[in-house]
């Protein structure tokens, strides 16, 4: 059996985006796990919350985490709320290496300080929350990654970059899957 690859990370980190990135240059279907809930449920995340509530919610993820840890190759992008339930957190730390996008509350703030469809975030003090979150799961990522990979502002390239060459030292892809790094264009002239 090939790759699986779990990315964990709180809301904004960036797990979708270079989820997506690591599978195109994997050569691995990319799933959003959020996106598969919302496909089964038939709503938004947002309007599930509103209507059945958090409780419910992490019924159904518990569900498709299970589903799409124990399944195909891919690289698996889960919720910010995934690593709340233990079976959440052994489902990926045994089928999948799992990958923490750690970002701090400041900086996700930054990110995501327009954003409406975060339910958890739709507060009065969204960068108190974040802390909130963070010093909640922070332990819990981290228990449950494999890599920790500290966000801070690189791009997504880099990001996507920095997993590939950890997995490659690891000996968890072959170094002939892995892409070149991507050519930073002309060096400006003296």
């Amino acid at each position: 059996m090939g790759l699986s690859l779990a990315l964990v990370a709180m809301p904004g980190a960036g797990k979708t985006t270079v989820g997506r990135l690591l599978a195109k240059q994997l050569h691995l279907p990319f799933v959003d796990a959020d996106q598969e809930i919302e496909r089964r449920s038939g709503m938004a995340i947002k309007d599930y919350f509103a209507t059945q509530g958090e409780p419910a919610f992490r019924e159904l993820e518990q569900t498709v985490i299970a589903e799409l840890a124990n399944g195909r190759p891919m690289v698996l992008a889960t919720g910010g709320g995934a690593v709340l339930r233990e079976a959440n957190r052994e489902a990926l730390h045994h089928h999948c290496t799992v990958v923490y996008l750690r970002s701090t509350p400041e900086e996700l703030f930054r990110r995501l300080r327009h954003d409406r469809q975060r339910p958890l975030l739709q507060v009065d003090n969204p960068l108190r929350k974040l802390r909130e979150l963070f010093r909640e799961r922070d332990p819990l990522y981290r228990r449950t990654a494999h890599y920790v990979i500290e966000t801070g502002r690189p791009t997504v390239h880099g990001l996507a970059g920095m997993i590939l060459m950890q997995l490659e030292l690891a000996g968890r892809v072959d170094p002939s899957r892995v892409p070149s790094p991507v050519d930073p264009g002309p060096t400006p002239a003296a």
